[in-house]
């Protein structure tokens, strides 16, 4: 339930903006790139496989696949309406490229936002054979956003849905479910430092993908420029901070003196003292220690009331203190590596 109130908390303000822009705008799409764009989605929620997920992917694999069916003669029965593609045409690409620069726009935001929060630590070894952390970071994002489409369209499946006539073509408002995912791995950079930077990375991509979407209405070729070069640009922003990442040493390892928080636990102790992941114990009630097990036995010193001397990524100290009940969890809601 916590996963599905993030899938549109995150967004919500998003989708009610675009949904505005793109109606007002009047960007028409072809329902069947919607259809397309469906099937891909759909796919991506199955396999978790949220690598792929950015909606510029999805969008560029839309048009692919729209395109490859139509012209391949093929067609999908889905019941309520049939599947035969989308001739390629510029005149609906460029409102695909502007809507797909918007949603990146979008992601990177909430990369920024939301991405360090849902960063789950994983333990491994590192080049000294020691434990250390590395963080992985998923999340899945919807945006239920008001489209125009061609009337005629919706016509043939639901006859009494609502058109509006603009002078001789018709056009109809549906909302469509925007997906788009997100997985990332942090080991040599904190989550709370690293995903502002892949964020902004992002988001400034999106402009540059809305700024030649925009240019295409000049000359329409540059559309296919502006999914291409949001493809590969994402790619690269991907592999960038993932080399980066893969290099050097772990940002979360034992230390010689006090003990690294890995993670806290929400609502516990340690998250209501503040700790915060990468800080580091150095005392605990005046008792200075160098691992867990000195850690939990400094606690029973005066288990009711907690002093912590906190080392925090500015390497200064700062002092935390708690006052320990008997239903708050028993090791503080802390986990460490040492």
């Amino acid at each position: 339930m916590t996963e599905f109130k993030r899938l549109l908390k995150d967004g919500w303000l998003y989708a009610l903006v675009f949904s505005v822009l793109f109606a007002g705008i009047g960007l028409v799409v072809p329902m069947d790139w919607l259809i397309a764009l469906s099937i891909v989605s759909i796919l991506l929620m199955a396999t978790t496989f949220y690598q792929a997920g950015s909606f510029v992917y999805l969008a560029a694999a839309a048009v692919g696949l729209s395109w490859l069916v139509n012209a391949n003669g093929w067609s999908l029965n889905f019941g309520l309406f049939e599947f035969e593609g989308t001739a390629f045409a510029y005149e609906w690409l460029v409102p695909v490229a502007l809507i797909a620069g918007a949603l990146v726009f979008a992601e990177g935001k909430m990369i920024n936002k939301a991405a360090a929060d849902a960063a789950s630590p994983r333990l491994h070894k590192s080049g000294r054979g020691l434990k250390a952390a590395a963080y992985l970071s998923k999340r899945l994002w919807l945006l239920p956003i008001l489209l125009v489409v061609p009337g005629t369209v919706i016509d043939s499946y639901a006859p009494y849905w609502p058109q509006l006539p603009i002078g001789e073509t018709s056009f109809s408002l549906i909302l469509f479910p925007f997906v788009f995912g997100f997985l990332g791995r942090s080991q040599r950079t904190l989550p709370v430092y690293l995903y502002p930077l892949v964020g902004k990375a992002v988001s400034t991509l999106g402009i540059g993908i809305i700024v030649v979407g925009l240019a295409a209405l000049l000359w329409q070729p540059l559309a296919a420029v502006a999914l291409a070069a949001g493809v590969i640009g994402r790619i690269a922003i991907t592999i960038h901070f993932a080399l980066k990442e893969r290099s050097g040493n772990y940002a979360v390892t034992p230390q010689s003196q006090g003990v690294m928080i890995v993670d806290v636990l929400p609502g516990s102790p340690a998250d209501k003292m503040g700790l915060l992941r990468g800080e580091v114990i150095r005392k605990v009630n005046g008792i200075a220690i160098s691992n867990e097990s000195e850690l939990y036995e400094a606690i029973q010193v005066n288990a009711a009331h907690c002093r912590l001397e906190v080392l925090d990524h500015n390497l200064e100290v700062r002092l935390r203190q708690h006052v320990i009940f008997r239903h708050d969890h028993h090791r503080l809601g802390l986990l460490v590596v040492n």
